[in-house]
């Protein structure tokens, strides 16, 4: 769960850069320069996006990303609970709560998934 939300938060940073060089900096460089073309400066950060196989990629992303980081937490819960019975209810109060914490994470993980074509 750790590492699920330290890549998350990391993998928004990066989106967040794109997202700033497409939508802030590119306008301000043309502005600054007068120079029309000046996508071809960052043209990766445009032209990645519009990629025909993007979506598919994204999608193959995002459910990697969740079975790595959630199906597995949720996977090792249910078989602790089975396996271990008579664990102390602290145990399982805190199984609990890392259960709830694992459907946010899937959650968040879907909303950042940025699946959108273009810009």
């Amino acid at each position: 769960m750790i590492l699920g939300w330290t890549y998350l938060v990391n993998d928004e940073k990066i989106s967040a850069i794109g997202r700033y060089i497409r939508l802030t900096l590119v306008e301000k460089v043309k502005e600054k320069t007068g120079h029309a073309e000046v996508e071809s400066l960052f043209g990766w950060e445009i032209a990645h996006r519009s990629d025909r196989r993007r979506s598919l990629r994204k999608i193959e992303q995002l459910i990697v990303d969740e079975i790595t980081f959630v199906v597995s937490g949720i996977i090792a819960l249910i078989s602790f609970w089975i396996l271990v019975p008579g664990a102390a209810l602290a145990i399982h109060v805190l199984g609990g709560v890392e259960l709830i914490l694992l459907l946010i994470l899937g959650w968040e993980i879907l909303i950042y998934a940025d699946l959108a074509k273009g810009r």
